[in-house]
């Protein structure tokens, strides 16, 4: 009984944290939509030092309720299949993607362009999913996660690609492109070792 409950508590509290982040994300939707003014001007704007705190706060802001309800299922989706390797994994993989998503669309993108949006952290996770089968694991861990990779590469690929190469315009194809490299990162390195204008991301 105490191993059954023991098992559902750490499924609660890894899963716990994507849901949470997006929660996040509603409900600063939700309080942009009631209060004056717009939390998006906290976003991260290429080549202007002032709004490097975008970076971090960038991927927590949505243009708009569209835009937000484009990115939840995908975000939930792959940042699940993250966390099953624990909440701490996954807020590495988040913290690393992060990072390296909004440093590379600070740089690239136009000076002045304005990108916000959790789609960076959406192609992270999703190249982090893949990239993983690659890492040193047990075989029988990398044969998982490479079925599972193969699926979501089928439910995923194609669309991934085409937010890198096929962008509409308004759209940062900056941000997904280091978003991905970000996740390829995370994936192969601090792996865990067996123990026994406005541009929208």
């Amino acid at each position: 009984m105490s191993s059954s409950v023991s098992q559902r508590s750490s499924a609660v509290s890894r899963f716990a944290s994507p849901v949470a982040l997006v929660a996040l994300m509603w409900a600063i939707q939700f309080a942009d939509a009631i209060l004056p003014g717009s939390f998006t001007g906290f976003g991260l704007r290429s080549w202007d030092p002032g709004s490097l705190p975008g970076i971090v706060l960038g991927p927590l802001l949505h243009a708009s309720w569209s835009h937000l309800i484009g990115n939840t299922l995908p975000l939930l989706v792959l940042g699940c299949l993250v966390a099953v390797e624990g909440a701490g994994r996954f807020w590495f993989v988040t913290a690393v993607v992060t990072v390296v998503g909004g440093a590379g669309t600070w740089l690239i993108n136009a000076p002045g362009t304005l990108t916000v949006g959790a789609s960076v952290l959406v192609f992270g996770y999703f190249v982090y999913v893949v990239v993983r089968v690659f890492s040193p694991r047990p075989i029988a861990h990398r044969l998982v996660y490479a079925l599972i990779a193969l699926i979501v590469i089928v439910l995923y690929g194609g669309s991934m690609l085409a937010g890198i190469i096929g962008v509409s315009s308004g759209v940062s194809w900056q941000a997904h492109l280091f978003g991905g490299i970000g996740g390829g990162m995370a994936a192969l390195t601090g792996s865990r070792r067996p123990v026994g204008g406005r541009r929208d991301a």
